[in-house]
């Protein structure tokens, strides 16, 4: 390993405990700052789609590590829910034979690099010695984090650091090696954990090591009672720099898990950290070609990047994997399961930026369509129906006291929309033949055993759990009912340009499904709806995203008449972005800023502005209201649409104060679409 060179990279990195606070003042939008290690703190997770890594604000402090659709069960007997892995992140510091704290530390500053997506912290050691470590979730190795050390010695100092691995609750039968691994670039010493999940034996493995310069004689290495601990003394003004890099892997996705955890930590070592940051930032640079530039607001600009950093953390393309309500960044609020967030609230925006990412989340559905064929016919239907709540095998892993497991029947076509909207982006006519089009015909045959022929010759949809989850056991939901109609009609569609014949019955249901409405004309949320408050946007669906109530008046009714009806307290955020997308359609700037401001302001927490599901809530990160957000910006202030034969841009307005908004990296072309006051 070249050391100069990485000591080179990891000086440029870490600049807060050498250059003034000063050299952050001009970020570009690409930072986020605390520097208070006292006041009110949620912590925000860096991620690569396969694993996400939660940092804290007490020195070298990391959560927890989660394992993205690598499950256990609750308890016995349980439903599924994601794991923790096995954490190789843990460090240790001490200075002078004391343990480095919060306590003991000064001039302590976080910083978020969004640009590079590292989590980076500073801080002064007992007056002896400026520290830097920045926290990466590998974009180019999936499996595997990095951790970057700097210390400048501002007094004759000792140092060791300790690397432990920890086992979190549930775990059963532990065990641990060490090995020693010799290679051209460097020499490690590599420790692994590995254990079994304590319910359903899920095998996982992780492992670290320290990568160093092996000429230097400061750095010294040892097992000491299986920990890993590197030691040296510096003299006042000496400075240096390490890594340490850490894998977890299971066997979800590897046969041994147990050697590989070694491999990834072996390659790491060889292909030296000045490689393995280049790639990842090449990675990071590839992603930022879609961004959100606004102008004129700094304070919406740092929330909408945030919002799009943390999608693009929690997935990755080419895995056939989705993202879960709070993305990676914790596992016990909805156990990691995929729900209806990611087709309507997670992947549109994605869809636009970035459509491989896009691809692979509706592939997540694709390889899970037997599982779906198989609930439908347990369920006495035909054709395809999805899980509420789907746990990696594609099977229903809603708690069984939730009616939303059995009867919350919209995510079936909400699927079917995405898929349908991923062609109209790319046109991938191959693509819909072979995997699009299987998909959208089976819901749509669902759809057609699951409607009820009414006697006057219209359709219903009875006995499901709204979108406005407070409303269950009832019939003709606005949205269920509106999705559907847009499911069948994108199923005949697409069985047009496949040559194939669909049946009468899918134009007839769509044709004469009911929705209900008010005597005034406002569109009733289900027949027997009477002003009830609600949990969350159904009606106000069908204005956008589904385009079903395209009136100006008629939405303006909609929307005046269900915003007043909202659960401020326990509701979700993403509600106001669907207000906020119509209002700048309509251009009302003044109502659609209003809005905007209700989709995150209250839901922020400090100090980076970590999404909150409700106003009232802790469970972060959620990436619904991030998604629902995004969109807010996208398809309302920039005036984004899919159509049938691509994107277009559709007449919007923009909050008063902002000069521009500008979207980069669209669609399959890398359009660059710009919106003016």
């Amino acid at each position: 390993m070249n050391f100069n060179r990485l000591l080179g990279i990891l000086c440029a990195t870490l600049t807060l405990s050498i250059f003034p606070a000063s050299i952050f003042a001009k970020d570009n939008g690409w930072q986020l700052h605390a520097s208070d290690i006292n006041s009110e703190y949620v912590g925000a997770p860096v991620a690569n789609g396969r694993i996400g890594i939660l940092p804290w604000k007490e020195p070298f402090s990391i959560r927890h590590v989660v394992l993205n659709h690598v499950f256990d069960a609750d308890a016995h007997n349980g439903i599924s829910q994601v794991l923790y892995g096995i954490n190789p992140f843990n460090i240790e510091m001490q200075l002078d034979g004391k343990t480095v704290d919060s306590n003991n530390i000064s001039d302590w500053h976080q910083m978020i690099d969004m640009r590079t997506a590292s989590h980076n912290t500073y801080f002064t050691a007992m007056n002896k010695a400026k520290v830097g470590y920045n926290v990466y979730a590998l974009r180019n190795l999936q499996y595997c984090g990095l951790i970057t050390i700097e210390v400048e010695a501002l007094d004759n100092i000792s140092l060791r650091f300790i690397n432990t691995l920890d086992v979190p609750d549930p775990y059963s039968e532990s065990e641990s090696k060490v090995q020693k691994v010799n290679g051209e670039n460097s020499r490690s010493l590599i420790f692994r954990r590995s254990a079994f999940s304590k319910h359903r034996l899920r095998a996982v493995s992780a492992s670290s090591a320290y990568l160093y310069d092996p000429k230097n004689s400061c750095f010294k290495v040892s097992d000491e009672d299986g920990k890993n601990v590197m030691s040296m003394d510096l003299k006042k003004g000496q400075k240096i720099a390490f890594a340490l890099a850490g894998a977890v892997c299971s066997d979800r996705e590897f046969i041994d898990p147990y050697n590989e955890s070694d491999r990834q930590i072996t390659f790491a070592a060889e292909e030296t950290v000045p490689k393995i940051i280049e790639g990842h930032n090449k990675l990071w640079d590839k992603l930022w070609e879609g961004d959100i530039i606004i102008d004129g607001d700094d304070k919406a600009q740092s929330a909408v990047r945030f919002a799009l950093f943390n999608l693009y953390s929690y997935a990755r393309e080419a895995t056939a994997l989705s993202i879960p309500p709070m993305g990676l960044s914790d596992t016990g609020c909805y156990n990691g399961h995929v729900f209806w967030d990611a087709e309507i609230w997670m992947y549109p925006p994605l869809l636009y930026l970035n459509q491989d990412i896009a691809e692979s989340m509706i592939d997540y559905r694709v390889e899970r369509l037997d599982g779906a064929r198989h609930k439908a016919l347990s369920y006495g239907y035909k054709g395809a129906m999805f899980p509420w709540e789907s746990d990696d095998r594609g099977e229903e892993a809603c708690p069984v006291w939730a009616l939303t497991g059995p009867f919350e029947h919209h995510i079936t076509s909400d699927i079917a929309i995405a898929a349908w909207n991923y062609y109209c982006v790319t046109q991938d006519k191959e693509w819909l033949k072979t995997k699009g089009y299987p998909l959208i015909k089976d819901i749509a045959d669902f759809w057609v055993s699951r409607s009820v022929l009414n006697k006057d010759g219209s359709y219903s949809i009875k006995n499901v759990v709204c979108a406005d989850e407070y409303a269950g056991g009832v019939d003709d939901n606005a949205f269920t009912n509106g999705s559907v109609i847009k499911a069948l009609q994108a199923a005949m569609k697409a069985s047009d340009i496949c040559g194939d014949v669909y049946s009468d019955d899918w134009k007839e249901i769509a044709d004469k499904l009911r929705i209900p409405k008010f005597k005034n004309g406002v569109t009733r949320e289900h027949a027997t709806y009477n002003g009830e408050k609600i949990k969350q946007a159904d009606v106000n669906l069908l204005g956008y995203p589904l385009g079903l109530v395209s009136d100006p008046d008629s939405q303006r009714r909609d929307m005046e008449y269900y915003v007043e009806r909202i659960d401020t307290v326990n509701g979700p955020a993403m509600s106001y972005s669907i207000f906020a997308i119509q209002y700048s359609r309509l251009g009302d700037a003044d109502k659609a800023y209003e809005m905007f401001k209700k989709s995150y302001m209250p839901n922020s927490r400090p100090p980076y502005g970590v999404f909150a599901e409700t106003p009232t809530s802790d469970n972060p990160y959620f990436a619904t209201g991030a998604g629902g957000f995004l969109q807010a910006v996208i398809n309302g202030f920039c005036g984004l649409e899919i159509t049938d034969h691509g994107i277009v841009q559709v007449a919007s307005t923009l909050p008063r104060h902002w000069k521009k908004v500008t979207v980069t990296g669209v669609g399959p072309e890398k359009k660059t679409f710009i919106r003016r006051r």
